[in-house]
């Protein structure tokens, strides 16, 4: 039973006993929990048996472990908006309590604590638990201090490679770059070479072509020319035929005439 035990210590403020502050010592088990409270000069102790802790958790119709669970929150850790208190009892007794809410409604825990048999054995108990805590807090805010350093220094020396990595990627990316554009700028220049030797051949071949519009259409105008003038000629043999047709039919006639 004991190898299951949960340990917590909490510091309270109690507003109502003039802010004096208590340390309250929790032992909890699955079905019970032990408390062990003092304020440096006395000290109480509550033994919440099984029994008992069924039976409150049947008050509150809550299982065993839901109620041992919320009990060790609120006693482990101070909850904010939660209202402890420590007030007398009779009998030297002490009366611990502390509010919470559930479905809306605020509801109030109590346990009678009773007057340590051993207030000095309660009291060291409680400051040897607070000394080997702060012990294993120390020696784990070392460790969680080493594996920072630690940590820093891995993290700077992959800061450091990043950084040379960024360097020689810049550094190639502008190589890289470099002969891109040399490589750019020669198709360039070449492409401007075979524009330019495109652009003349068409050049030379638009005037060749309209040297040879030009002779075409010479020759055509010169045969035009020969046409005509043969045109004009042929009417003029006709006119002359014609004209020398005339007389001879006329002497022809003449002639019939003198036979008759």
């Amino acid at each position: 039973m004991d190898s299951t035990a949960r340990h917590t210590c909490l510091k309270l403020q109690i507003a109502a006993a003039g802010n004096q502050p208590i340390f309250v010592k929790g032992t909890w088990f699955d079905t019970h929990f032990d408390l062990s409270i003092t304020d440096g000069l006395h000290a109480w102790v509550c033994h919440a048996t099984e029994e008992e802790v069924k039976e409150r958790a049947a008050l509150w119709d809550q299982p065993v472990a839901e109620y041992i669970e919320l009990a060790e929150r609120y006693l482990g850790f101070q909850q904010a908006g939660s209202v402890y208190g420590f007030a007398d009892a009779g009998d030297d007794c002490k009366r611990l309590s502390w509010t919470f809410e559930k479905e809306g409604m605020k509801l109030e825990w109590r346990w009678k604590c009773q007057p340590s048999p051993d207030t000095q054995k309660t009291t060291s108990g409680i400051l040897d638990f607070l000394m080997d805590s702060n012990i294993r807090l120390s020696e784990e805010v070392v460790r969680k201090t080493q594996s920072f350093d630690r940590l820093k220094v891995e993290a700077e020396k992959c800061i450091a490679q990043s950084e040379k990595f960024n360097n020689e990627k810049i550094e190639f990316e502008s190589a890289i770059y470099a002969k891109f554009l040399s490589v750019l700028n020669s198709k360039k220049a070449k492409l401007r070479g075979l524009r330019d030797q495109l652009s003349k051949q068409e050049t030379a071949g638009k005037l060749q072509l309209e040297e040879e519009d030009s002779h075409s259409t010479d020759k055509t105008e010169s045969y035009s020319g020969s046409d005509d003038e043969t045109s004009e000629e042929k009417p003029e043999k006709n006119v002359s035929s014609t004209s020398k047709d005339v007389p001879a039919a006329t002497s022809r006639g003449r002639k019939r005439v003198a036979r008759r």
